[in-house]
């Protein structure tokens, strides 16, 4: 739009070469100075205006707007009244840039699903009463309390249920319509399970409603940085939020943190767009940086208000991460697939997570022995209904507010038609991946892009983000490369692969019907990457049980061995670890021939490494927190080293 005198009305070779990333990566808008005056274009691409709007763009994106602002100083020169309208427009957009059929076995719909309160008959009875207390709760700045409930009736049935409201006075008409043909019925609006209402409690408050909870620690991008991740109430326009951090007994230190939220907007489809919507507060992170390896560290989280008085968390600790490559004992657990269920044992309308407590209950009673976790995707099920966040992390706060608490990315996370996840299903109920990126800090470059590497120790992780592409040529696959590439043997032996789908070995019943006993074009690409650079263990979850391959390639089993591998690493042990509390997936009747170990059960996996030279692996179920299956690895240096068949390039003996 500019250059007049030339044909192109551009700088010559100008949006040759970047045309096509302004349009891949959906940029808005484009500036340039130099000249000197002021022009903006319509969403062009290719010479072509995509939008035949002119003030007011909406819905989805078409092309990026070229904008010369090539005068003295934006908005504070002449024509100030048209440049100040274009400076606010600037600034909102810049403030929102940052926030920007389930398992094959079932869907799991929420318990709030069914209830639609403002249909049910009053039928009050003068000797029906029901009451709870106390009625002001975190007095003592709790952020967990019970609430005894005083149920009277003159007729009590078994059929009687009690629900809870939030907020108290929650009414379900003021929902709004939905009329996504792709979704379930918003069945909070039309289809009450109890027809007659028979009496109704106080109300219950909160001494701060504000107040800060459920710190999650997860590491930073270096090994000696660990970051706190917590929700409150708090916007930065009431208070500063920060983290007060040392060694215990010292000087304690004060980390600033940054705060992000989401909101409706963000959503990509019902529920969580419409009934499943509740607003998640403010999210902040802190970064606690240059710490001491192996060392003990205390913190709490707090806030800062204007007036000039404090808001403060309990008191917490954590231990900072080892070396990379250093000998110490290193204990690490992995699971998939577990979700939240309601800790007063009451129901879950569809019981889809009836594991959940379980698999947390054993952690937390082991946690003395664990040093880090990974939840491998399929975080909370929350599917759209965006309160069930807050009940995952108050449930799994005992471990994630300890040990860093690393997730993936799995399709109740992110997965929504027409989102950008490589699957098409409707299985994040509309979330398509922004509550989990804002909620749970991970080390990624771009949180959207759910990949990211980290070490710990003598542990080098890569986690993949199934819900994108993986294939080869894509964005991800050259990430998976590079990761598993840049590890130094030497110091970090153990090289761990992870992710949500099952990208290598499964018998689940589906895959076996499918005739593949892998996700489809699962493993085609990255077979030859986890050979090539000798990854030890391919953890997946999203089938509901736990299986163990022997080391395999390319659909063979590379060694006879099933307990003790010691020698050469001549292939990759496959491992699926989704039963960490969601409902169970049936295996095939056929047991393929690399399979050598199966359980239909609830479970987590535990890896201890001793020293550079001895692995342990240990499959416990989360009944008992008994060991059902395990096996060691034991090697030098020189067997990560040696050639196998797909691992290194052709060589020649010299003469």
């Amino acid at each position: 739009m500019t250059e007049g005198k030339h044909a192109h009305l551009g700088k010559p070779m100008g949006r040759e070469s970047f045309q096509k990333l302004w349009q891949k990566y959906k940029l808005h808008m484009a500036f340039y100075g130099r000249v000197h005056n002021y022009g903006i274009t319509c969403p062009v691409y290719e010479h072509q205006c995509l939008s035949s709007e002119t003030t007011h763009y909406a819905g989805t994106f078409s092309g990026t707007m070229h904008i010369v602002v090539g005068s003295e100083v934006l908005c504070c020169n002449s024509r100030m009244e048209e440049r100040f309208a274009l400076c606010v427009l600037l600034c909102c957009v810049a403030a929102n840039v940052g926030f920007s059929w389930a398992h094959v076995n079932g869907f799991g719909e929420q318990p709030l699903s069914k209830i639609a309160i403002h249909k049910a008959i009053a039928a009050f009875h003068d000797s029906a009463s029901i009451r709870a207390h106390p009625v002001l709760l975190g007095l003592k700045g709790e952020d967990t309390q019970w609430v005894t409930v005083n149920l009277v009736s003159p007729h009590p049935s078994a059929d009687d249920w009690l629900g809870v409201f939030s907020p108290a006075k929650f009414n379900s008409s003021s929902c709004p319509p939905v009329n996504d043909p792709k979704e379930q019925a918003p069945y909070i609006c039309s289809a009450p399970i109890k027809p007659k209402l028979v009496a109704v409690s106080n109300s219950i408050t909160f001494a701060n409603p504000k107040a800060p909870l459920y710190p999650r620690l997860a590491q930073g991008k270096s090994w000696d940085e660990m970051t706190v991740t917590w929700t409150s109430g708090y916007d930065i326009s009431e208070a500063a939020p920060f983290v007060e951090w040392g060694l215990k007994g010292d000087l304690q230190m004060h980390s600033p943190a940054g705060t992000l939220t989401f909101f409706q907007n963000d959503m990509c489809g019902s529920p969580a767009r419409t009934v499943g919507w509740r607003d998640p507060g403010f999210i902040h992170t802190s970064f606690l940086k240059n710490l001491w390896p192996n060392t003990v560290y205390t913190y709490r989280i707090g806030h800062l208000l204007h007036n000039g008085s404090y808001v403060w968390s309990k008191i917490y600790s954590f231990r900072a991460s080892p070396y990379p490559g250093q000998d110490s004992l290193q204990r690490v657990v992995i699971f998939g697939d577990m979700g939240k269920a309601e800790r007063d044992g009451s129901n879950e309308y569809s019981n889809y997570q009836p594991g959940s407590l379980n698999t947390t209950d054993q952690l937390i009673r082991d946690l003395s022995n664990i040093d880090i976790v990974f939840h491998i995707g399929d975080i909370t099920y929350a599917n759209g209904y965006i309160s069930q966040w807050d009940q995952f992390t108050a449930q799994v706060e005992p471990i994630a507010s300890t040990v860093p608490y690393m997730i993936g990315s799995g399709n109740h996370e992110r997965d929504w038609p027409n989102s950008g996840s490589f699957y098409d299903t409707t299985d994040s109920g509309g979330e398509c991946g922004v509550p989990a990126e804002t909620m749970f800090y991970v080390p990624a470059e771009n949180r959207a892009k759910f990949w990211y590497s980290t070490d710990y120790g003598m542990f080098h992780f890569c986690i993949a983000d199934t819900e994108h592409d993986w294939r080869e040529g894509s964005e991800q696959y050259r990430f998976i490369e590079q990761c598993l590439a840049s590890v130094d043997r030497r110091k970090q032996p153990w090289l761990i692969f992870a992710a949500h789908r099952v990208l290598g070995y499964s018998s689940d019943y589906w895959y076996g019907q499918e005739g593949s006993f892998q996700e489809p074009m699962g493993r085609e690409s990255l077979q030859r990457l986890w050979q090539k650079y000798k990854v030890d263990i391919a953890f997946f979850g999203h089938v509901h049980n736990y299986e163990r391959t022997c080391p395999i390639y390319q659909n063979q089993c590379v060694n006879t061995e099933k307990n003790n591998y010691t020698g050469t690493v001549n292939g990759t042990i496959h491992v699926v670890v989704g039963g960490g509390g969601s409902h169970l997936s049936d295996f095939s009747e056929v047991t393929p021939n690399w399979s050598l170990y199966r359980d239909y059960d609830w479970g987590f996996v535990k890896l201890t490494a001793f020293n550079h030279s001895s692995l342990l692996f240990e499959y416990k179920k989360s009944g008992d927190g008994k060991v059902y299956d395990s096996f060691t690895i034991s090697r030098d240096y020189r067997d990560v080293l040696a050639c196998v068949h797909g691992s290194c390039e052709a060589t020649t003996l010299a003469s």
